[in-house]
């Protein structure tokens, strides 16, 4: 994806792209690569992380569960860098992808104008939210 045609969403809503550093394939990343796209079906145990700060994950429906797994499995292993959902992730998922781990959404323009702004932000206070946040109030 180019930063011309997509727009990032964070829980402040559409943003421009704002990383600069090329991502590499997890199969051509090297000792130094800042910036991978993990595939959904990668193995999060068998990754070196080391100096990486921002992974992207890519979506190629959004009936493909394995992105929110791939990111809650790689937070639980301690990776901190940035996270970011890349491809076909809807508005209705956004709260989802906070809650699994990832800090940010990648769309394409064509869905952002399908699915304005408004749409993610009411999904922004994904905390308040959950199932279990519910159960407790």
């Amino acid at each position: 994806m180019t930063s011309n045609s997509t727009v990032i969403v964070r829980d402040t809503g559409f943003a421009a792209e704002d990383w600069a550093t090329p991502f590499s394939p997890l199969a051509e990343a090297r000792p130094g690569s800042t910036a991978i796209d993990l595939p959904a079906d990668a193995d999060p145990d068998r990754l070196a992380l080391d100096g990486v700060q921002i992974i992207r994950i890519p979506f190629a429906s959004f009936a493909d569960g394995r992105g929110f797994t791939l990111a809650r499995r790689l937070r639980l292993r301690g990776y901190t860098g940035r996270l970011r959902a890349a491809g076909h992730v809807i508005a209705d998922q956004y709260a989802m992808a906070r809650r699994a781990g990832f800090d940010e959404v990648e769309i394409s323009a064509a869905l952002a104008a399908r699915q304005p702004q408004d749409q993610w932000l009411a999904r922004a206070d994904w905390r308040a939210h959950d199932y279990q946040a519910r159960l407790r109030g």
